[in-house]
């Protein structure tokens, strides 16, 4: 009879712990590598898409702040952005026992997914994980993402008042053909200036596009011996050195490093192409990816990074826009095929928007700012951000060293002068200092 018994406990056993797990299943898990899944996703398609640096800037920084907003209802180490950014106030509440991470990354998935165009990309990833969440928890899935998707909303309706949408229907850039000291378009595809009106895009830290307005450029002359003259003779004169021996001198592989142009054109004959690549605000998003996997951070740290180094690329950019149409100055490839070589190429493609301040220059100091930080100074990491793109991996011995490096990799390029990325710096670390100063989101 013992020989019987036994079986039938062990059926009895069984049965009551399969029972138990479907009536009690376990909580769903969600970590940092899922973020992380979620941001190279939006990139993913973002590249595919061809946004602007200044409009990539923008996806980034709201479907973080969706997420950080989440987490911070829940996590007593990190504070709401409520009255710290510009006109946000608290997301809704939730009422439901949720799953905080979960909804965070469901939010952050929702918020892009009405950033972009091609929504069927992200909604066939967020399909694909709903289907696993579903499986696990069915409960907890559907109570997280009723909320992430209210949160979703609310952030939407916020994002809608920054003066986006206006600024789609505002006039294109008018160039001077006859002043040529004014930015002219350059080649090979002659595109008109892009997004003459980011300035007004309302900004997140900052007071105001032209808080860190620099000071005026050198004053045009193409007289010898004029600041101008000087600095227009020394791109000329570094492209000409740093390419004499071919073309891979330290310099030049530095410029095509940080070149993060994401239309660059190509003529072949008749027909003219892009080839697509990642913005340089998402080169520092994945620089910041880079540094939460160095650091093992967690998820919630991992969308603190993020949030807070999005934060400030966003301003960057308004700032950089601000000044670029403001002092409306004319690109080096210009004046050089005008005066002294009409042969004469930059290495980098000069991209289609007035020359100072240096975007890279701004962007990436900022960006280093705020993650030294986050995560200190003399942080080490090696930079494989663009090897999908052919690119090798860089190292660097700080945040700091890389935004030096992609600031001078503009005047290596042969698109910007020295004053261009000397003065982008300082503009640069001065709004990251201002995100660092004002933001008070962890303890």
């Amino acid at each position: 009879m013992r020989f019987i018994k036994v079986p039938f406990l062990l059926f009895l056993v069984v049965l009551i712990t399969f029972s138990c797990s479907k009536n009690n299943p376990k909580p769903i898990i969600i970590t940092s590598n899922d973020f992380h899944a979620s941001v190279d996703q939006v990139i993913e398609v973002m590249v595919h898409d061809i946004f602007s640096p200044p409009v990539a800037s923008r996806i980034f920084v709201y479907p973080n702040i969706a997420a950080y907003e989440i987490i911070a209802q829940n996590d007593s180490t990190y504070h709401s952005l409520k009255g710290q950014i510009n006109h946000l106030k608290h997301i809704p509440k939730s009422d439901e026992n949720i799953n905080y991470q979960l909804a965070a990354l469901i939010a952050h998935i929702d918020v892009s997914k009405k950033l972009i165009f091609s929504e069927q990309r992200i909604e066939a990833f967020r399909d694909s994980l709903y289907q696993i969440w579903e499986a696990k928890n069915k409960s907890e899935f559907e109570a997280s993402k009723q909320y992430a998707l209210q949160v979703s909303n609310f952030i939407a309706e916020w994002m809608n008042t920054d003066n986006y949408n206006q600024t789609r229907t505002m006039s294109k850039f008018d160039i001077e053909p006859e002043n040529e000291e004014r930015w002219q378009p350059t080649p090979p595809a002659y595109m008109d200036g892009l997004e003459p009106h980011w300035g007004k895009i309302r900004p997140f830290v900052i007071d105001s596009a032209s808080q860190f307005k620099p000071v005026p450029p050198p004053s045009f002359s193409m007289d010898e011996g004029s600041d101008f003259h000087k600095e227009l003779k020394e791109v000329y004169n570094i492209s000409n050195l740093i390419t004499e021996d071919g073309d891979e001198s330290e310099e030049v592989l530095i410029a095509r490093f940080w070149d993060c142009n994401p239309y660059v054109s190509v003529t072949r004959g008749h027909l003219m192409f892009a080839v697509k690549k990642i913005t340089p605000g998402a080169h520092w998003i994945g620089i910041t990816k880079i540094a939460c996997k160095t650091e093992k951070s967690d998820f919630n740290r991992t969308v603190f990074a993020y949030t807070k180094t999005s934060i400030a690329i966003a301003d960057a950019f308004i700032s950089c826009w601000d000044e670029k149409y403001r002092s409306n100055l004319v690109r080096p490839e210009t004046l050089i095929n005008k005066y002294w070589d009409d042969d004469w190429k930059p290495i980098l493609q000069t991209p289609p928007f007035p020359e100072y301040t240096s975007g890279h220059s701004v962007v990436s100091n900022a960006a280093a700012t705020v993650l030294t930080d986050v995560f200190g100074d003399n942080f080490s990491f090696l930079d494989d951000t663009e090897t999908t793109y052919g690119l090798p991996i860089r190292p660097f011995t700080s945040f700091n060293a890389a935004a030096q490096e992609a600031a001078i990799s503009r005047m290596y390029g042969g698109i910007h002068y020295r004053s261009a990325v000397e003065l982008g710096i300082g503009q640069g670390k001065k709004i990251g200092n201002l995100v660092n100063k004002r933001l008070m989101m962890e303890n």
